[in-house]
């Protein structure tokens, strides 16, 4: 009896941390656009796009993405990359607000050709940064983006989950 009781203790153990869901905040991405025009108003909305893009993403693979207010969020920003560099203090944000993990994100504007959206995935109970990630994305137009998004959440979940299938690229007909 005390086998069946130990068995059946272990199996909901093992069963119920598979089909727990792995938790991550996605603070919103910081433009660093060092071109001769910057932060024209096209980038800054690319740029303030990029969260929701990813979330929408990570959903499909059945992340759950939990949320971190901008007033949180700009409390602990002590100013331009801030976050981005202080791992401590991105994932106090994240544990606090209950996730496992916090994506911290820039997209860097060298040129009106490219665009680089850069990604650290820290570890919210020790501050471990798990993962940077660097996607290229070609001029400003959203299919590009959306593209290079698709391209972050494959990263991601390669060091997480690996539950993630990106859609399947859009052919154009060719005149």
């Amino acid at each position: 009896m005390k086998k069946q009781i130990f068995g059946a203790i272990l199996l909901y153990l093992v069963s119920a941390n598979l089909c727990a869901e792995t938790k991550i905040a996605i603070l919103d991405f910081e433009l660093n656009d060092v071109t001769l025009a910057p932060r024209i108003p096209a980038e800054i909305q690319r740029t303030a796009a990029i969260k929701n893009l990813l979330e929408t993403e990570l959903k499909k693979a059945n992340y759950h993405i939990i949320p971190i207010s901008l007033k949180d969020q700009y409390a602990a920003n002590a100013g331009f990359g801030y976050l981005f560099q202080h791992n401590d203090i991105a994932a106090a944000l994240a544990k606090k607000a209950g996730a496992d993990y916090v994506l911290v994100g820039r997209l860097h504007k060298p040129s009106f050709l490219f665009a680089y959206l850069i990604g650290h995935l820290i570890k919210a109970d020790n501050a471990v940064q798990l993962g940077n990630y660097i996607v290229e994305t070609k001029g400003g137009d959203k299919k590009l983006t959306l593209k290079a998004v698709e391209t972050l959440a494959g990263e991601l979940d390669n060091d997480l989950d690996k539950k993630y299938t990106p859609p399947p690229p859009i052919k154009t007909p060719q005149p």
